[in-house]
């Protein structure tokens, strides 16, 4: 791709046109490679996000078939009941801490209680309101919804300010000495609406390629 031609994806062309410093990454990176998990539900989505905080992402997922294989199938998350039945101390040998066993135990409960909505009524509720909802559950803060929001119901305008990696991203691109805080960083993606699912995605890979050197 020339360094004059913008790409001809809108979401692409639309960041470009915001700034211009886009367009080495994408150029760098490729196509936006943010795909939704159309087999998940919103209740196995939240449980996973919540694995996966705070960890490299092998050590979550070994966890994640640790919990999968207590229940004797390694492609088929613990229904709400199921895992409420799970004695704690087996909950904590699949590697997860007590934090995060309270948390799923209350994203069970959320998911019994008619708290934790299906796909499809999920699909009437705006982002914000899905947030306000969900934040509601023990344990769940806003950056947990906001990965349900971007990787399983394919929310094209989100944007996890508060994430490290993002916040990072940001911070290499622009050659700033230090990350923005949430609030700088939100006002910054102003521009970038209604793509900022997208710019999220490309400065998780610009941390990857300063890692890469």
């Amino acid at each position: 791709m020339p360094a004059t031609r913008l790409p001809t994806d809108p979401a692409l062309r639309h960041l470009c046109r915001a700034d211009p410093d886009w367009l080495p990454v994408i150029r760098r990176v490729g196509p936006c490679g943010l795909t939704p998990n159309d087999g998940r539900s919103p209740y196995e989505a939240l449980a996973r996000a919540v694995i996966y905080q705070q960890l490299h992402g092998r050590a979550a997922a070994a966890i994640t078939t640790r919990l999968l294989a207590l229940y004797g199938k390694r492609d088929r998350f613990p229904q709400p009941a199921a895992l409420l039945a799970t004695p704690v101390d087996m909950l904590r040998a699949c590697g997860l801490s007590a934090n995060k066993v309270a948390t799923l135990q209350g994203i069970a409960e959320g998911k019994l209680g008619g708290v934790i909505p299906t796909r499809s009524q999920a699909a009437r509720l705006d982002d914000e309101a899905l947030i306000e909802r969900l934040t509601t559950l023990r344990g769940v803060g806003r950056w947990t919804v906001e990965m349900l929001l971007m990787h399983t119901l394919n929310r094209p305008d989100v944007m996890p300010a508060g994430d490290f990696g993002v916040r990072e991203g940001w911070r290499l691109l622009k050659g700033l000495p230090a990350q923005p805080a949430p609030k700088a960083l939100l006002a910054v993606s102003e521009a970038w609406r209604p793509y900022r699912s997208t710019a999220a995605w490309y400065l998780w890979r610009v941390v990857d390629l300063s890692r890469e050197g």
